[in-house]
């Protein structure tokens, strides 16, 4: 935990913050190398330096605590010192580190220091009480990303949440993106100096060498005045100043592009491009999203914006990978006999559009016998019940009529797993195209029967006629039963899908027995859940989940999911961190959360995640909406 940095605004890892020292810090940020060392006029961070330098053969740690006090002393307490360190690579073994320790002082842990400090952190090392943590070595790991994003796990998941991680000797303009969405909130401008030095000219979508290059793709106040050829002329020197200035603000525009997405909620998307610069960055991507609990948990609920599914690794994102998971894990479907599967359209929500509503039409008085399913890439099966839900109204995809095999094997596997845990006694489906192909690769492999009512435009007279003709057989079956839910029931059940996606099982105590005066209220998209005349939740349509009343939050109580405990005080508008005793560690960012307390009952949003309320000391941890006093 620490006094000296605040987390502002969170875009899953990565973050905008602020060190709050004698001059502001915002991160993430570019830290000047060469500015770290200067005592004199100091800025915002400084480095104490190395052990192997003249620290080398100390026997004690009182060498190191004179050098820190007299670098206090002329920078003050507003300035944060970087203790003494000893790096080495990360590929060292830790029994080879032991004994090169033995010539050496054993670390900086017993270092006082009374402002902010920064420490270096290995995998596995002792952990010591800092404000900022520095990646050992995370220059050697450029061009491995499954290494690196091992070592950075392992190292935030080693760290406090509110405190900050600074990977120096990496930084780029081409991979800060990646890097910041990952979780790293410092860099430094090392490989942009060394790139100048080396007559390389560095843009966000890779290097360019000096000599081979015929006009500055940049535009900067640097690059205006100049042409490449006229640099060429001039001295080393001379060059490397100007291509140490461009770099240095290309470094600075591609950060504050990066914030700005961070701010927007729309890192992921610019992401998902600019990985496409280096192999290792798509590379990191892919590993991240295999790294599915390290981003889930920080991640949000649902984002203000849309999310656009441009490329093949949307398949993969946290969002996506989240919503299939909890229609396998937390979805119920209503107990019909027939399902009916669609294809999705491009307009959200799908029961909006023109195809489906003559879908609709078709079905006619029959539609109450069966149970509607969506087929889509990326989010594989959408349950009409949820279609609203982010992000299943939210998402935006190319349309070229041409599935690719990873699209095809996700979209089946979605379906065939939910087949294979619900069975009906007919499944109907209304698709053609690459949407006909999953379903009968689905049906072979489950060995079941799939009824095809279209061979052309699903939106013809004849194949609307089909579909309905298929289905009232079906339904005039001697075997059908008819199952069917009426108008409220139907309502019913569309909330209480809503409920157990957001909330899981524990839902089931909004519709519980003791609510058995249940009732839906309003016009879709707006319903509200009353029983008798106290009202327990309400659809907000804008992302589809439900926000909870107080008395709804005593009906969910008893689950103790998706609670906040606090300590003895009555809030008043926002909950802190620090106040926060005990957190649902299941709890996201946006989630709807209960706070109980000794003298008060709240509802409102959760800010950050679960873990994070618990082991921050600052920020922002419950949005609160209603308070209830006790």
């Amino acid at each position: 935990m620490t006094q000296y940095f605040e987390i502002e605004q969170r875009d899953g890892a990565a973050r905008i913050g602020k060190f709050l020292l004698s001059s502001e810090l915002r991160t993430p940020c570019i830290l000047n190398t060469a500015e770290l060392g200067k005592f004199n006029n100091p800025g915002p961070v400084v480095d104490a330096g190395s052990f192997w330098g003249e620290f080398w053969g100390t026997k004690s740690n009182t060498a190191l605590e004179a050098r820190v006090k007299q670098i206090r002393e002329k920078v003050g307490n507003g300035t944060l010192i970087i203790l003494p360190h000893q790096a080495y690579p990360p590929a060292i073994p830790a029994d080879s580190l032991g004994k090169a320790q033995r010539f050496t002082v054993t670390n900086s842990e017993n270092v006082e220091d009374t402002g902010p400090t920064g420490s270096l952190l290995r995998v596995g090392g002792k952990l010591k009480k800092s404000d900022l943590y520095i990646m050992e070595g995370s220059g050697t790991l450029e061009n491995n990303a499954q290494k690196f994003l091992e070592t950075l796990i392992e190292l935030k998941n080693q760290i406090p949440p509110d405190t900050a991680l600074y990977a120096p000797n990496l930084a780029l303009p081409e991979n800060i993106a990646m890097l910041v969405y990952l979780g790293i909130d410092l860099l430094d401008d090392t490989r942009a100096e060394i790139a100048a030095y080396s007559d390389i000219y560095l843009t966000a979508a890779g290097s360019l060498y000096l000599d081979s290059m015929t006009e500055f793709p940049c535009r900067c106040r640097v690059c205006a005045e100049s042409t490449p050829a006229e640099l060429r002329k001039l001295p080393k020197i001379e060059r490397a100043k100007f291509l140490s200035a461009h770099n240095r603000d290309v470094l600075e525009a591609e950060l504050s592009l990066v914030r700005e997405r961070i701010r927007a909620g729309t890192l992921r998307e610019y992401v998902e491009g600019q990985c496409r610069v280096r192999p290792w960055l798509t590379a990191l991507l892919r590993f991240g999203d295999f790294e599915y609990s390290y981003l889930e948990e920080r991640v949000p609920t649902f984002r203000q914006n849309q999310l656009l599914a441009d490329t093949s690794e949307a398949l993969t994102r946290i969002e996506v990978a989240r919503f299939a998971r909890r229609i396998q894990e937390r979805y119920t479907p209503p107990e019909l006999e027939i399902l009916m599967l669609f294809p999705c359209s491009a307009r959200k929500p799908y029961s909006t559009s023109q195809s489906h509503q003559k879908f609709i039409q078709a079905l006619g008085k029959y539609r109450k016998f069966v149970h509607e399913m969506i087929l889509t890439s990326p989010l594989g099966i959408v349950p009409r019940e949820l279609e609203l839900t982010y992000p299943a109204a939210h998402y935006d995809t190319a349309v070229t009529g041409h599935w690719d095999e990873e699209e095809k094997a996700w979209v089946s596997g979605c379906l065939e797993a939910y087949l294979s845990k619900y069975r009906y006694k007919a499944v109907v489906a209304h698709v053609e195209g690459a949407y006909r192909e999953i379903c009968e690769r689905v049906a072979s492999n489950l060995g079941i029967e799939i009824i095809y009512t279209a061979t052309g435009s699903l939106v013809s007279m004849e194949a609307l006629s089909n579909l309905k003709n298929t289905v009232e057989s079906i339904c005039a079956s001697e075997n059908f039963s008819k199952k069917s839910l009426n108008a409220e029931e139907e309502k019913k059940n569309f909330l209480k899908a809503i409920a157990e996606y957001q909330f899981g099982e524990d839902a089931g105590l909004l519709f519980s027995e003791e609510a058995r005066k249940l009732a839906v209220k309003g016009r879709f998209p707006k319903y509200q859940l009353f029983t008798g005349k106290k009202q327990l939740a309400t659809l907000v349509p804008q992302y589809g989940m439900l926000a909870l009343s107080l008395e709804g939050a005593e009906l969910m109580l008893r689950s103790e999911k998706y609670l906040v405990k606090i300590g003895d005080f009555l809030p008043r508008g926002s909950i802190l961190a620090p106040g926060v005793i005990q957190a649902d560690p299941g709890i996201r960012p946006n989630d709807e959360v209960i706070v109980l307390g000794e003298k008060a009952l709240c509802v409102g949003r959760a800010a950050m995640s679960g873990k994070e309320m618990v082991k921050s000391n600052r920020g922002i941890a419950v949005d609160v909406r209603h308070v209830k006093k006790l």
